[in-house]
């Protein structure tokens, strides 16, 4: 009688043996597949990094050799008494065009380089009003130059209080004065930057193709100049006049400030507000790399010769290519 549930309960021990057994492989395999999904992962990771890295390293390589080529460029236009005109070779922007064609000398190798296209352009800036001019050297507004800024705003569709707005953060961020050191903004070393000022983004959006921020002094220059910074620099010029005031450039740059009076008259042109050179440049240059697109601009200084970088900044970094 004994010997009957003795043979039935070996049965459910060998069972339950065979259960544990089956469990402790699943988990065992699961392991494996979680750890080898994890190395996969981690190894897939890693060559992302590295694909990103050396698209990043290939880019800045580029972006510095384009900067190179505007270097070139300005050199060109270095004459002790040639103007700065639309019609010098700066002036001509750069359409996009693979790199590899750059690099082969040989046409038929040209399928044989990077999938990398490069295109650029160099603006003058002294085209623009100069807001550094806003502040005289004792530390003051000036007041023709806050005028001038005011009328520009005006001509653009923006609130002439800006002008304002502008001239006393500018002023309160250079001499706060020590009650207001606590509170005093930072000066803004570009246009982007004019929102430490009070400025609202779609106003800066508005008056970024029209001011700049530059070393105190730089003149407007009247042949590369805008008709609406042409009204604002110069006091009484009406739409119709600056318009007649391009046309004639068109035709013949000014040589001298000079010629800007012997064409018209009845302009009156404050001392050291307009030249017809230029100094000061932004380069662009955009490079499209695979499924990236970077954009790097520089502001670089033309003193005879030698071209000074001022200052470089990325402006976009996308990870797809735009339509």
């Amino acid at each position: 009688m004994t010997a009957t549930p003795r043979l039935q309960r070996r049965p459910r021990r060998h069972s339950k043996q065979r259960g544990a057994a089956l469990l402790t492989a699943m988990i065992i395999v699961t392991l494996v597949v979680t750890l080898a999904a994890s190395m996969v992962w981690q190894q897939w990771r890693a060559v992302q990094v590295e694909a990103a890295e050396r698209a990043r390293t290939q880019a800045a390589w580029i972006l510095a050799g384009a900067l190179d080529w505007a270097r070139l460029i300005l050199k060109e236009n270095t004459g002790a008494n040639r103007p700065t005109t639309l019609g010098d070779p700066w002036a001509t922007p750069l359409a996009e065009a693979r790199l590899s064609t750059f690099l082969a000398t040989d046409k038929s190798n040209a399928d044989d380089g990077p999938e990398a296209f490069l295109s650029g352009s160099i603006a003058d800036m002294q085209a623009r009003f100069n807001l550094s001019n806003l502040l005289l050297a004792d530390g003051k507004v000036a007041p023709l130059q806050r005028d001038a800024l005011t009328r520009l705003c005006a001509a653009i569709g923006v609130d002439p209080g800006v002008a304002q707005t502008i001239a006393s953060g500018m002023l309160a961020a250079t001499d706060p004065g020590p009650d207001a050191l606590a509170t005093a903004p930072l000066l803004p070393r570009s246009v982007d930057q004019l929102g430490w000022l009070g400025v609202d983004t779609a106003t800066i959006k508005l008056l970024t193709p029209y001011v700049v921020l530059l070393e105190p002094g730089a003149p407007v220059n009247v042949n590369t100049a805008s008709r609406e910074v042409l009204m604002a620099a110069v006091k009484d010029l009406d739409s119709a006049t600056a318009e007649r005031l391009i046309q004639l450039r068109q035709r013949t740059p000014f040589m001298e400030l000079a010629n800007l009076k012997e064409q018209i008259p009845t302009l009156t042109l404050v001392p050291g507000t307009l030249d017809v050179r230029s100094t000061f440049f932004e380069v662009r240059a955009q490079i499209r790399l695979a499924d990236r697109v970077l954009v790097e601009r520089s502001l670089v200084h033309r003193k005879g010769a030698q071209i000074e970088v001022l200052r470089r900044e990325r402006v976009a970094s996308l990870d797809e290519v735009p339509p």
